[in-house]
C-alpha cells in the first residue's frame, strides 16, 4: 500500500516535471511553422504580381481583443493564487468570451479583404491575399486548440481541481493561450509594417 503511494507521488512528479518542457518543444516547433511561412511571404513580395494593401479594420480590432484576453487569464491566474476562485473563474469566462471575439473578428476580417475584391483563392486572388489570409488561418486553427484548452482549463475550474499551490493544468493552458497571443501581435506587425 505504501509502495502504490510512493509510486502514484513519483509519477505526478514525473508529470509535473516533464509537462512544461514537452509544451515548450511543440510552441518551438510552431514559432519555426509561422518562421518559415513569414520567411516565404518575404521572398514572394518580389514577384511582379505582388499587390500591397492595408490591414483591414477588424484585425484592429482582433489584436486588441487578444491583448485583452491575455490580461484578463493573467488576472485569473493571479487571483488562483489568492485562493480567489469566483474572480478567478470569471476572469478566464472573460477569456474564453474574448478569444471568440477575435475569431469572430478575423472572419469579418476577410469578408473586409473581399468586399475591396481581394480573395484567398481564384481568379481573382493575389499572391499577399493569399499569403495573409493562409498565414491568419493557421493560426486562427492554433487559437482554437486554445479555446478547448481553455474549456478545459474552466472545466476543471469547476471541479475545483486547481488550488493555490497545484496548478499545473492551468498554467500550461495559461502559458499555451499568451504564447498564441503573442504569436498573433508578431503576425499582426509584420503584416502592418512588411506589405
Amino acid at each position: 500500500m505504501i509502495q502504490e503511494q510512493t509510486l502514484e507521488q513519483e509519477l505526478t512528479v514525473a508529470k509535473k516535471k516533464s509537462a512544461k518542457p514537452m509544451l515548450w518543444v511543440s510552441m518551438i516547433s510552431m514559432v519555426m511553422f509561422f518562421a518559415g511561412l513569414t520567411s516565404a511571404y518575404v521572398i514572394s513580395m518580389k514577384r511582379d504580381d505582388w499587390v500591397s494593401f492595408d490591414l483591414p479594420d477588424a484585425f484592429h480590432i482582433s489584436t486588441f481583443l487578444i491583448v485583452a484576453s491575455s490580461i484578463t487569464l493573467f488576472l485569473s491566474q493571479r487571483f488562483l493564487k489568492q485562493d480567489k476562485r469566483q474572480l478567478s473563474l470569471t476572469m478566464v469566462v472573460i477569456t474564453l468570451i474574448l478569444g471568440i471575439g477575435f475569431i469572430w473578428q478575423q472572419y469579418v476580417g476577410f469578408n473586409q479583404l473581399k468586399s475591396i475584391g481581394l480573395y484567398f483563392t481564384g481568379p481573382e486572388s493575389t499572391v499577399s491575399t493569399s499569403f495573409i489570409i493562409g498565414i491568419t488561418f493557421m493560426h486562427i486553427l492554433h487559437l482554437l486548440a486554445g479555446i478547448i484548452v481553455l474549456s478545459v482549463v474552466i472545466y476543471n475550474h469547476f471541479k475545483y481541481k486547481y488550488k493555490p499551490n497545484d496548478m499545473l493544468g492551468f498554467e500550461l493552458g495559461a502559458i499555451f493561450w499568451h504564447f498564441v497571443d503573442i504569436l498573433w501581435i508578431y503576425l499582426f506587425f509584420f503584416f502592418y509594417f512588411i506589405k
